[in-house]
């Protein structure tokens, strides 16, 4: 026989090293062998569709001994990236319950071993290859010699040549009786096993012929060859015939022996299962004694009071000094409160009568400390700003203007902001009354530095006041007064808003995260409201309280809108009153100058853009009232100078230019130098209303005598444009109104200079007006022939009309000049008349030439030529 893997000794202890490496019950190997493993695919014909590449294992059937008991196990080893045998997979033999050699290999090498336990019997089984047919019979042979001796059956074997197999077997087995007592060494099946052998072969249906045939000649030859044994062993026969008597008499009494030892011993097994049952419950019992011993206790020191922090809590000082420890304590209250409750502590522990009645301590020792750091908190609050009240250099004097300082009171404010945090996750309901004291109080020390900087500020502030009467004509022309210069009032309420605003921005930005509001920063980094003068002291982060949020891992959806609404009612009780003081500034500067509220409306709304809308609070509103009291007193000065206006259409004669004409460019160009920012609109508001009322009562003025409403109106209109000609270049609203004057002027021209024309010329010219008015209805020619019109009385009346036409432009002239105040305005209207003069002439002389084609006149040149002259 060849030299097989199977009598590597090397090889067998490497198996047992690896399979008894863990410990435990050692195992015997009783056969290792190499194979090559390869995996196919089952097709609809139940044979394999394909192979996987081969991949080299190690078989090894092992034995272990328990004991009256016997285990058997085909185990698979595989070469670690070491080159070290491994276990790979294990089989138990009882569970094998077929072994068919693969009818696809030509060589016979390869076979299949199905376990009847494997989880999904829709995967195709390993196939196993062997080196040579010799190994493969080795093999085969100690598996199912195992399963005889072990298991007392067979599996079924499918594809083998079961005679071969025993003709193979007896000539490599050294000795029948070696065989028989050792098959665990991998020895053949002996010749009483082939029945049962025979009996586990299933053949195909076209191989019965040909093993029927074989079988007959092996008959044939067995029967030869017993026949001339038992004729030579006849003697020996008979002696193994007594040995048989006596070992069956031996057989019988072995059998009744083993009856009742199997009675008892299964006994024995009820016994020890029933013992072992007790034994895992009470094992099952102690362990989970412990761990709930061990539970127990956990929750017993999660409950534990510590009792330096029982003591902070219900008994502690809160000085600063001693705030660190009720910092640890509250984060410990915190932390214990929220350890028992669901789902932090496990709820089958909820419902536990020590849990609850701690839960109920913890509850008290919460409201006691509340209660109790609620009242320190609020006498706090009120102690710090009394004592900053009663000391007078914290505020304005006489001749000293103070700008106010809360980098010590916010210093104090943020040594309890911690506090504040935990007192809020303790109860938040806490916040309010202590959010209302803070308010009452430092409500107190704004209003108090805001009225003592403005009764500075105005005291110290310097400016000759105006009179608020600018278009009235009793007031006289002269303007000199309204040149004083009251920059400082506009001044002053700059510096007013730039002192408080930022204060006032700083205290909401302060209150809002000292007071545990969920709502985003206030004031945008770097923004106008919150820049600091130099000399501010206050620190350049005073919204930076130190510390952290506590909830930040609290859900805030929802938060922020609930917890603005409320922030901006505390803001307005914060901050409530000041107003008042910034209003006395406004009214005080309207006083001294009505214009300087240009300058304030465009100073308030630079403040007014540079806030936010959600941090507004009180200090947008604050704005917003100071705009519309700005607004409100321009408004006020507007309309008692349309009432100035207005007064002058009481005055029974008026000729010449209105007083409030030139007043008003005088009035517009102050107006101009005071604009800032956004207050253009403001002023453009003022413009439209003044000059509205201006024309309208011009207009009124005239109408009192209509002989001269002409003359009034175009030197009054001239009178406008003229005083703000330079203004209308450059002020849109303005310009507007210069052009409006401009086409007004026209207008009155021209109606006054053709009421003159015609009335120096009025035969003429109505001579003309009724040849136009015959023209509608009947023919150019039959006019001559209509009475008053024929050539005779055009001859007449051009006799008459232009006989002394140098005298008659003389007495145009001359009724033109009379009445008309302002000079400078004769030489237009004197052009303007001479053209408007010739213009007429020039179509009364193509009428005649039309209608009297025979009759002569003076020519529109020679009319010209004697107009120039003069």
């Amino acid at each position: 026989m060849a030299k097989s893997s199977a009598d590597d000794d090397e090889l067998r202890r490497a198996c047992e090293t690896a399979i008894n490496d863990g410990g435990g019950s050692k195992q015997q190997v009783v056969l290792s062998i190499r194979v090559a493993k390869s995996r196919g695919i089952w097709g609809k014909s139940g044979k394999l569709a394909r192979h996987h590449m081969a991949k080299p294992r190690v078989l090894a059937i092992s034995a272990k001994s328990k004991g009256q008991k016997t285990k058997a196990f085909l185990r698979v080893m595989k070469y670690s990236s070491g080159g070290v045998l491994e276990p790979a997979k294990l089989y138990k033999l009882k569970h094998l319950s077929k072994v068919e050699v693969i009818a696809n290999d030509p060589s016979g090498c390869t076979f299949m071993l199905g376990f009847d336990n494997l989880r999904s019997q829709s995967v195709a089984p390993p196939q196993w290859t062997m080196r040579n047919i010799d190994d493969r019979n080795r093999l085969l042979l100690c598996i199912l010699n195992m399963c005889k001796e072990v298991l007392g059956r067979l599996p079924k074997v499918v594809g083998i040549d079961v005679v071969e197999m025993a003709l193979w077997a007896k000539e490599n087995t050294p000795a029948v009786t070696n065989q028989a007592h050792h098959p665990q060494d991998g020895g053949p099946v002996v010749p009483e096993d082939m029945e049962a052998l025979l009996g586990t072969y299933v053949m195909g249906i076209g191989e019965a012929e040909a093993f029927s045939e074989r079988l007959k000649r092996e008959l044939l030859a067995l029967e030869a060859a017993n026949v001339h044994a038992i004729l030579e062993s006849e003697p020996l026969i008979e002696e193994v015939l007594q040995g048989l008597e006596s070992a069956s008499i031996c057989v019988d009494d072995m059998d009744e022996w083993l009856g009742i030892f199997n009675v008892k011993l299964r006994h024995m097994r009820e016994d020890i299962e029933s013992i072992e049952i007790r034994n895992n419950k009470l094992e099952m019992q102690s362990v989970s004694n412990k761990a709930l011993i061990a539970e127990l206790d956990k929750l017993l020191e999660r409950m534990r009071v510590p009792p330096e922090y029982a003591a902070c809590l219900l008994e502690g000082s809160f000085d600063e000094a001693r705030m660190l420890q009720n910092i640890e304590a509250c984060e410990w209250l915190t932390g214990a409160l929220r350890s028992l409750e669901v789902p932090n502590l496990d709820p089958c522990y909820a419902n536990m009568r020590a849990v609850k009645e701690r839960r109920a301590e913890h509850e008290k020792l919460k409201a006691k400390f509340v209660r109790r750091a609620s009242e320190f908190l609020r006498n706090y609050f009120s102690s710090v700003v009394d004592f900053m009240i009663s000391d007078k250099s914290y505020f304005s004097q006489r001749g000293q203007l103070k700008r106010p300082d809360h980098a010590d009171l916010r210093y104090k404010c943020r040594t309890y902001a911690r506090l504040l945090q935990h007192l809020k996750s303790l109860d938040n309901n806490c916040l309010g009354r202590l959010r209302k004291a803070y308010c009452s109080s430092l409500n107190l020390l704004l209003r108090r530095e805001a009225r003592d900087f403005a009764n500075e500020l105005r005291a110290s502030t310097k400016a000759s006041r105006i009179p608020t009467v600018w278009l009235e004509a009793s007031a006289g022309s002269n303007q000199t007064v309204n040149n004083a210069d009251t920059s400082s009032v506009s001044d002053a309420y700059a510096k007013m808003l730039t002192i408080f605003i930022p204060l006032l921005v700083d205290e909401s930005s302060f209150f809002a995260h000292f007071m545990c509001f969920e709502v985003p920063a206030l004031v945008p980094p770097g923004g106008p409201a919150n820049g600091k003068k130099n000399g501010s002291n206050d620190d350049v982060n005073d919204d930076d309280l130190g510390i952290m949020d506590i909830d930040d891992n609290d859900s805030k959806v929802g938060k922020t809108s609930a917890d603005l609404g409320t922030l901006n009612e505390c803001l307005h009780e914060l901050l409530d009153g000041i107003q008042e003081d910034f209003c006395a500034v406004v009214d005080w500067a309207y006083k001294i100058d009505p214009l300087r509220c240009i300058s304030m409306h465009g100073i308030t709304e630079r403040y007014l853009s540079g806030q936010k809308a959600d941090a507004a609070g009180f200090v947008r509103l604050l704005l917003d009232e100071l705009e519309s009291r700005i607004s409100m007193q321009f408004s006020r000065f507007v309309d008692e100078a349309c009432h100035q206006i207005e007064r002058n259409e009481r005055n029974v004669r008026q000729m010449g230019v209105l007083s409030y004409i030139p007043r008003f460019a005088i009035l517009a160009t102050r107006m101009e130098q005071y604009i800032q920012g956004q207050s253009r609109d403001l002023v453009d508001q003022a413009y439209t209303k003044l000059v509205s009322i201006m024309f309208v009562t011009l207009e009124k003025i005239a109408q009192t005598d209509p002989k001269y409403a002409d003359i009034v109106l175009l030197e009054n209109y001239a009178a406008f444009q003229n005083s703000l000609y330079d203004l209308a270049n450059v002020v849109p609203t303005l310009a507007k109104f210069y052009h409006q004057a401009s086409e007004s002027y026209e207008q009155a021209c021209t109606r006054h200079i053709n009421m003159i024309i015609y009335y120096t010329f009025e035969r003429l010219f109505q001579f003309a007006r009724k040849i136009e008015d015959l023209m509608y209805t009947i023919t150019p020619e039959e006019i001559p022939f209509q009475l008053g019109m024929s050539k005779i009385d055009l001859r007449k009346m051009l006799k008459s009309s232009l006989s002394g036409v140098d005298k008659s432009v003389s007495a145009m002239y001359r009724k033109l000049q009379k009445n008309l105040t302002s000079e400078e305005l004769l030489p237009s209207l004197w052009d303007k008349c001479k053209k408007d003069f010739l213009d007429k002439y020039d179509s009364f002389a193509q009428l005649v030439a039309k209608i009297y084609p025979s009759e002569t006149i003076p020519s529109v040149a020679e009319m010209k030529e004697l107009l120039a002259s003069m």
